[in-house]
Parts: C-alpha cells; structure tokens; sequence
C-alpha cells in the first residue's frame, strides 16, 4: 500500500483543522477514546456538535488561541493508501513551520474560505508551494455552506486562482467546493453541491497518482553510515548505508564518490541484511564497492554517467525562517541530505514580493519569512542539482553554527 503526504494550507480561520477532523471522522479514523476526549473538549457541547479542529491543535495555547502555531502531523489510512497529514500554521509569523511541514509533501491543499477568496496568505503559501516544487496542488474552497453553495462564488475563485497558478507555474491543480464543518463533499458526495461533477476530497487523495513523483533516472545515494564491524567473521567488511533517494542501483554498477571523484563498482548491495541484485528509490540498504576508496558520511554515491554538480558557488531560492535578519556576509552550515558544509551568504539578488510577485531588487537583508533570491559560496566541494530538476538532491537548509537552529530553507536554482 502506498504513502501519500499531505499538507493543509491557507490564511487564519480557513478552517484547516476543522477539515482534517472532519477527514478523519467521516473516513472512521478516529478511535472511540479519541472520540470520547473530543466530546468532552469540545466547546459547542450546548448545541451537541463536536469541535473537530481540536484533533490537530493539540498545544495549550492553540486551544486557548483557537489557532494552529505548531505543524501537526497526523496518520490515518484507507484501504486504498495510507496517508500522513500535516497541518500548517495560517497566521504569517508562523510561515517558517508551513515551509517545514511542506517540504516534503507530495501534495498540498490550499484552503480559501469562499466569503473572502484569495488573500495574501493564499498567495504566500502558493509561492512556496511553486519553490517547493509540490507536484499536486489542491485548491479546497471551503465554507460554502456560508455562501449558499454558490456555483458562482466557486467559478470566481477559481478563475482567480488559475492567474496565479500561471504566474507561478503550478502544473497540477485541481480546484474542489467543500464545507469542512458540514461535512459537504469531504467523505461523500454533497447534495447541496449537485452543480460540482468531480469526486470527493477523500476520492482525490486516495486516487491521486504519487509514483511518478519518485525519480528513478537520476541515481543518488547520501552516506548516511559507514558500517565498520572488525570482528572475526566480518573483518574486512566496510558498507556504505544510506537511503536511495532517486534512482535505480544494480550489482555491477559503475558508481563515482562525491565530492572526491574517486571510481569504483558496486559489489553488493544488501536490503534488509539480505543481498539484493538491484535496489531503488527510496529504499534503505548498504551497499559494498570493490575498491577499498575512501568514503564518508557526507559523500554521495552516484553512476558514472549521470553525475550531479560539483561546486563551491550555488544561487537559491530562499525563504528565511528566522528573526535576526539574513545579511550579505553572514555565515552559516549547509546542509544538503547528510552534506554539511561552511558556507557565507556571498549576494542577495532580490526578493520575492508574494503579493505581486513581482522582484524586488536592491536588497541589503532579509527578514523573517521572506522569500529571496541569494548566492552561497561553500567552504568545500558541494555535490547538488537543481531543485526543479531533483528535488531530493536540491534542497538545502542554512543552519546558525552558534545555536545550531535551522535559519533558512533553500532550493537550488
């Protein structure tokens, strides 16, 4: 059974948590202890309805606030997919948690409350849907019931979407009414929304095709560990272990390690301590080379004919996640995978207006959830690809080397 991950996103008050719930409680995902605690939780205890947003906004302050801060991740399955849920924070400080929590998410929902329509935060989380690269986005408009179910109202925000979905070259959209509160085409199929021909939220998500997101085309291993057991029996046994996060690996390959160059072929691979003759994307093995070359945590396996770049000058996209500002000269870790490097912030080119998306050049430093346009020299060789090209090899995050916080989150360019 395969793994779908998705993220919920939109502005404050879309009613993201409210439509996880309401996921999990029409799809039966809910344990009757779970159900028990939310009845007694839940504030409309009068009028006999249950908050469903308190499944995910499980911090004190959130339930006091009414508000998500923290991304909440929740796991529920059908028996067509397993699925993992993460909700994101609507108000803007906390975009740096939605950067997180979407970062490696096959899909992401997009909530629009039908009164309002688009609005900055809708226009922030698609930008960095589209840096992302999210292959599927859905656009979920919801609280139509507070609309009377208004085709109209529906077809407007839509062809209001698909504007910025052009400017922000989102491949796959699809757009869906809804009302999480009431339940209307969640689970099942709505009445009140006859005029509406496609399929549920929970038919899309199960049907959703999430295997051509995997790269086979493009092999990468990061060494995560070397394996070293000098025992009696293992003496000269040295593996590599790391998970495969595109690609395809056979017995035999010819295989180069980044960022030495050093050559040398694939002897065995092992796959749950049992020798396999090939291994793909993304299963964890460890794997043995003829030639005893020196390889370590940090260094990427890759087949000689399909090698990524090497270099110490990279130009991201980056959305800055912290409150000290982010200025030319600054100097930090990068950390692609398990590739750490030093690195200095060597130009800022411009930032990304998310309102207009228009740039904005000139800039002397970034601040809290900016999104901006930068070139980072490493202190070392760097293997890497370009983000849109190999998201798993392409993303980086900057970490503060003094409080080892994560800063920024970076998609090469």
């Amino acid at each position: 059974m395969d793994l779908l991950r998705f993220i919920t996103a939109g502005s404050v008050d879309d009613g993201k948590s409210t439509l996880i719930g309401r996921l999990l409680y029409d799809s039966k995902s809910i344990l009757i202890d779970q159900l028990e605690a939310l009845e007694k939780q839940s504030k409309n205890r009068e009028d006999g309805e249950i908050d469903l947003a308190l499944l995910t906004d499980g911090l004190r302050a959130e339930r006091e606030q009414g508000i998500t801060i923290d991304v909440a991740y929740k796991y529920f399955s059908t028996p067509k997919r397993k699925f993992i849920i993460a909700d994101a924070p609507g108000h803007i400080q906390y975009t740096r948690n939605m950067v997180t929590g979407a970062s490696n998410a096959n899909l992401i929902i997009i909530l629009v409350d039908a009164r309002n329509g688009i609005v900055e935060q809708t226009r922030r989380h698609s930008a960095i849907a589209s840096l992302l690269n999210i292959p599927h986005v859905v656009v979920a408009v919801n609280k139509m019931d507070l609309v009377n179910y208004s085709q109209d109202v529906f077809n407007n925000i839509a062809i209001d979407y698909a504007e910025i979905a052009r400017k922000l070259d989102l491949k796959e959209v699809t757009y869906i009414p809804l009302s999480a509160l009431k339940g209307d085409n969640i689970v099942d199929p709505s009445a009140n929304l006859s005029w509406y021909e496609g399929g549920t939220l929970l038919h899309l998500l199960e049907n959703i095709a999430v295997e051509k997101d995997v790269n086979l085309t493009h092999p990468r291993l990061p060494v995560q560990y070397v394996i070293r057991p000098q025992t009696e029996e293992l003496h000269d046994y040295r593996g590599y272990a790391g998970k495969i996060i595109s690609g395809i690996y056979k017995k035999g390959d010819a295989v180069t390690i980044l960022p030495s160059g050093a050559t040398s072929h694939i002897k065995t691979i092992e796959l749950g301590e049992k020798e396999v003759d090939e291994a793909f994307a993304t299963q964890s093995v460890v794997l043995q080379l003829e030639d005893d070359v020196d390889v370590s945590r940090g260094d990427l396996i890759v087949k000689n004919e399909n090698k990524p770049n090497l270099g110490q000058e990279i130009e991201v996209m980056l959305c800055w996640m912290d409150t000290k500002p982010l200025k030319k000269g600054n100097k930090y870790l990068l950390q692609i995978n398990s590739q750490r490097v030093r690195s200095v912030v060597k130009e800022i080119e411009y930032k990304l207006d998310v309102n207009s998306l228009q740039k904005e050049f000139e800039q002397e430093e970034a601040l809290l959830n900016d999104i901006v346009k930068a070139t980072i020299k490493t202190a070392s060789p760097l293997s890497y690809d370009s983000y849109k090209e190999l998201r798993a090899n392409g993303g980086a995050i900057l970490i503060d080397e003094t409080s080892n916080v994560t800063v920024g989150a970076c998609m090469i360019q």
